[in-house]
């Protein structure tokens, strides 16, 4: 059994109801989820959206290989209404890197393991840069070191945190 961090996000439709039935579609067919956070409001990362999105973290108890985890989870966001065509559109659109969307499943940690293919990349490559992921996911993994950094989630949100230096002039 493979311990595995999941967020769940969104910002259009009814978020809150997306994200439960998410959470329980994933224990279904991913696995037992043994912790969820709290949901947590954010405004939108890395582009403008009128609506905030809300996120949550769940820690999911597994048999599945990571690829069958991602693949499982992509299906799940399909289901649940997001069209990652319509999203390409509004990107280019827009020129953001983003857009919104009524879910938003990423595999954050798969255990300890360390994956980087043309499909997959664990632990999330961006997950320190984001309070959106470290929030969520420190309520329930607060202690779970990060197998690269070999910080745990609690201090990677402390970092996080931390207010930029000014150099002294």
């Amino acid at each position: 059994m493979a311990r595995v961090a999941i967020l769940l996000g969104g910002n259009t439709g009814e978020v809150k109801r997306t994200l439960q039935q998410a959470q329980r579609l994933i224990n279904d067919r991913i696995g037992a989820v043994m912790r969820c956070s709290h949901r947590y409001e954010s405004e939108p990362w890395g582009f403008r959206a009128a609506d905030p999105f809300f996120n949550q973290a769940l820690e999911v108890s597994t048999d599945l290989a990571p690829h069958e985890v991602l693949d499982a989870c992509l299906s799940i966001e399909e289901e649940l209404g997001r069209n990652r065509a319509a999203e390409q559109i509004e990107r280019a659109a827009t020129g953001a890197p983003y857009a919104s969307r009524p879910i938003d499943i990423d595999l954050i940690f798969y255990g300890s393991e360390v994956i980087d293919d043309e499909r997959l990349q664990i632990p999330h490559p961006r997950m320190a840069e984001r309070a959106f992921v470290l929030t969520p996911l420190a309520e329930i993994m607060r202690s779970f070191r990060h197998p690269v950094s070999g910080l745990t989630v609690g201090e990677l949100l402390a970092a996080l945190r931390e207010p930029e230096k000014t150099p002294a002039r």
